[in-house]
């Protein structure tokens, strides 16, 4: 039977990858970093800290994901991990050299949908490698009868980036370049956000892949700095909620037409560690779910967790200090590969 079964964002959670924090670093400045991430930088690369996160940074994201791993483990999810990493060491292919960031978002990296798992092609040169931190969860995963695919390999050339464009996003549409977390499944919708971190040919590789089963819904001139899931967070069949910031009604996707409709509180802000956030305050609203009766929110997003409560769900507060300083909430720091449940459309 396989171990991978991931239809949805909230059917009851068996299995789960939790990132790690350990040897996390800001790789050194490139193209793709100043066009992603530091692009107000990009004329003076030596303002980007590059290397090593503090310590503090390092040991409070690791007591965090310790919280939510036990957590998890006490609802009886089984709770896989990345293999620790050194990445200061250098790597590059035929056209390019750069080092590592982290293996503390999961969610960037491999994407579950159904059966099948995907090693996407992710937009920064320094997370070109990452999946390598996988490869014997991918294995096991493998072996128990899933479908394991890695996208093509994206060159990444210097043309792949367009810093600080005066119109158009950061990110060429010349080959396939997509993270996993600008993807959200709703049954046999698939949202596909196209921004900074997934092009157009991204999104259309997902579909050929996936095949008539699914539908990749286009999410265009909503938010384009990077993943999706500080936007659209789906808690269960006929609820959402939508940051009012970032998505117009009129932008609302028709999976969600006859939904009950949370616009995002304003958010608390949890801090960051250096004079640039990796991540807005709207990583407040990157929460997981259990199951459609459990969350797991950020503890200092008390109006968000009572419109959550409110509708009847229950919210397990936990703390995540350095979201905004690693740029990930319990979604980004999280891969949900198994729920208990089947594929259903949502739009019917």
């Amino acid at each position: 039977m396989s171990l991978v079964n991931a239809h949805n964002e909230w059917d009851p959670l068996e299995e789960m990858i939790v990132g790690v924090a350990e040897n996390a670093r800001v790789p050194s400045p490139d193209p793709g970093l100043f066009a992603l991430d530091y692009c107000e930088h990009h004329e003076s690369p030596d303002e980007i800290p590059s290397g090593p996160y503090d310590q503090k940074v390092v040991t409070e994201a690791h007591e965090d994901l310790e919280a939510f791993v036990e957590l998890l483990q006490g609802e009886g999810v089984t709770v896989r991990r990345p293999d620790v990493t050194d990445h200061a060491k250098p790597f590059g292919t035929p056209d390019w050299q750069t080092d590592g960031e982290y293996n503390y978002c999961p969610r960037d990296v491999i994407l579950p949908v159904g059966q099948t798992i995907i090693e996407t092609p992710m937009a920064l040169r320094s997370r070109f490698f990452e999946p390598f931190a996988y490869k014997n969860i991918l294995l096991d995963y493998f072996k128990s009868g899933a479908k394991w695919i890695s996208a093509p390999k994206p060159r990444l050339l210097d043309d792949t980036y367009h810093v600080r464009p005066e119109t158009g996003l950061p990110l060429a549409n010349l080959e396939p370049v997509f993270d996993a977390a600008n993807v959200m499944r709703v049954g046999k919708d698939i949202l596909y956000l196209v921004s900074c971190s997934g092009n157009e040919l991204g999104g259309q590789w997902l579909q050929q892949i996936l095949g008539d089963e699914y539908r990749v819904n286009f999410i265009r001139g909503a938010y384009e700095g990077t993943h999706i899931d500080t936007t659209i967070m789906v808690v269960r069949p006929g609820l959402v909620v939508l940051n009012p910031e970032r998505i117009r009604e009129d932008q609302i996707p028709p999976v969600f037409k006859n939904w009950d409709i949370i616009w995002a509180p304003e958010m608390g802000d949890t801090g960051y560690a250096w004079d640039y956030p990796r991540a807005s305050i709207w990583q407040g609203m990157n929460f997981i779910m259990i199951n459609p009766d459990l969350a797991v929110v950020n503890d200092q997003q008390g109006p968000l967790i009572k419109e959550i409560e409110k509708r009847g769900v229950t919210v397990a507060p936990l703390k995540m200090r350095q979201a905004r300083t690693l740029s990930g909430g319990f979604h980004c720091v999280s891969v949900d590969v198994r729920r208990r449940g089947s594929l259903e459309d949502y739009s019917s």
